[in-house]
């Protein structure tokens, strides 16, 4: 399949999701936010605050934490899935940018209190994965929480994912300054055979 253009380079990492936006999209919106982050909405800011949520899809996760009051700002590089997020999430509220890991380059130096990186790391090569835990510190608020969800498993035909590790992403992380708040281990939420997920909290260490 066609890697996702984006500013003029090719990134393998989306490969596989725009040709397939709206079935993905009905896929990810039959699960609640809830029932997805049900391991970590204890560490999410429970004040209205700045949100990163990167590779944020259909827009679920957004759209859920803008009805909190937290500013919101949704970065989906997949142009078709952005258009569907947009659509089915009109009027929330959400500023959408279409932007990627590791440079986040439309973020500027902007900080963010909770930056959201659900189904988004294993995506990312060994080289991407340095560049992008070391901007996330950078892009991360005093007191703020990174929060990434890591897939395990079987991966689907014509994408691209890694063998990532939760001990790599907590020793990757402790070299850009943040350390492990929470480590936890779930079933896959919408019941795929051989999947599973973990799921991981950073703060500034």
């Amino acid at each position: 399949m066609d890697d996702e253009a984006f500013g003029g380079r090719v990134l393998a990492s989306t490969a596989g999701y725009g040709e397939a936006a709206e079935v993905l999209a009905e896929q990810y919106e039959s699960v609640t936010f809830e029932e997805v982050h049900r391991e970590v909405l204890h560490l999410f800011p429970t004040r209205p605050g700045s949100v990163l949520d990167i590779g944020a899809g259909s827009g679920r996760d957004a759209a859920a934490l803008a009805a909190r009051g937290h500013r919101v700002v949704a970065v989906e590089p997949t142009g078709e899935l952005r258009a569907v997020g947009m659509r089915i999430h009109a009027g929330r509220g959400i500023e959408w940018a279409d932007d990627a890991l590791p440079e986040l380059s439309a973020m500027g130096t902007r900080t963010f209190d909770l930056i959201l990186l659900t189904a988004v790391w294993m995506h990312l090569d060994e080289g991407q994965r340095v560049a992008g835990m070391a901007r996330l510190a950078g892009l991360l608020a005093s007191g703020g929480r990174v929060v990434l969800s890591l897939r395990h498993g079987p991966v689907p035909e014509g994408r691209r994912m890694f063998a990532v590790t939760a001990r790599e992403t907590v020793d990757l992380a402790r070299t850009c300054g943040l350390g492990l708040l929470h480590l936890a281990e779930r079933e896959d939420p919408h019941g795929r055979p051989g999947v599973s997920w973990t799921y991981l909290a950073f703060g500034g260490a």
